[in-house]
């Protein structure tokens, strides 16, 4: 399902970050953990293809996606992956519902409205659907968010940081949705993390050092 070897990244003026081998496969559920600046956020982008690594391979569905071309990746990313940025980016002059529609044209796919509709309900934000992104609290955009990320039905879902602002009631509220959701899709669901509130939740941990 996913595969990691030999993987490193370099930013300039920067001595280049080495990761561990991994693999997890498809419906796990899982905690990438470690100190700010181990590399948490950089794994992710990799991950996600909007990093390329320096060397190595990451094999996602059998496809090595760091050999890929970045319109190739652009394609395979709405296919397969729904990522949960830590700071959520819309396009804020546009309601939630024409938001979602746009992920489901990017990645390709007609717009569906019924899901749309029905994925939003399951976060229990489908009242917003008209509503315009300026307008939600913080709560409700994080949900959004989730929502997007799940729309195209994605085989990975990755979460940078989706706790680290939360209070210990919306904390649980957000991870639970997520669990529940990966779950539902039978979506492999990989939190970058360094709230130890977590580490109760989950039992499989990928520790960077």
């Amino acid at each position: 399902m996913i595969s990691v070897k030999k993987l490193t990244y370099k930013y300039k003026a920067s001595n280049g970050i080495s990761f561990p081998d991994f693999s997890f496969e498809q419906g796990d559920q899982a905690l990438i953990l470690g100190q700010s600046g181990c590399g948490k956020t950089t794994l992710m982008h990799l991950l996600s293809g909007l990093l390329k690594p320096q060397s190595g391979t990451i094999s996602i569905n059998q496809k090595d996606i760091s050999k890929i071309s970045r319109g190739e990746m652009d394609h395979f990313r709405g296919q397969n992956i729904g990522i949960i940025f830590q700071t959520p980016h819309f396009i804020e002059a546009l309601n939630v519902l024409e938001n979602l529609q746009i992920t489901q044209t990017l990645a390709g796919n007609a717009i569906d409205k019924n899901r749309i509709q029905t994925t939003l309900d399951d976060l229990g934000i489908v009242h917003k659907i008209k509503s315009k992104v300026k307008e939600l609290s913080q709560g409700e955009k994080q949900r959004v968010s989730i929502a997007r990320a799940l729309i195209n039905r994605p085989s990975i879902i990755l979460a940078d940081e989706p706790t680290s602002a939360l209070d210990d009631q919306n904390c649980n509220a957000v991870i639970e949705l997520l669990k529940q959701q990966a779950q539902k899709n039978n979506a492999t669901l990989l939190i970058v993390t360094h709230d130890n509130r977590l580490n109760a939740v989950f039992t499989k941990k990928l520790i960077l050092s």
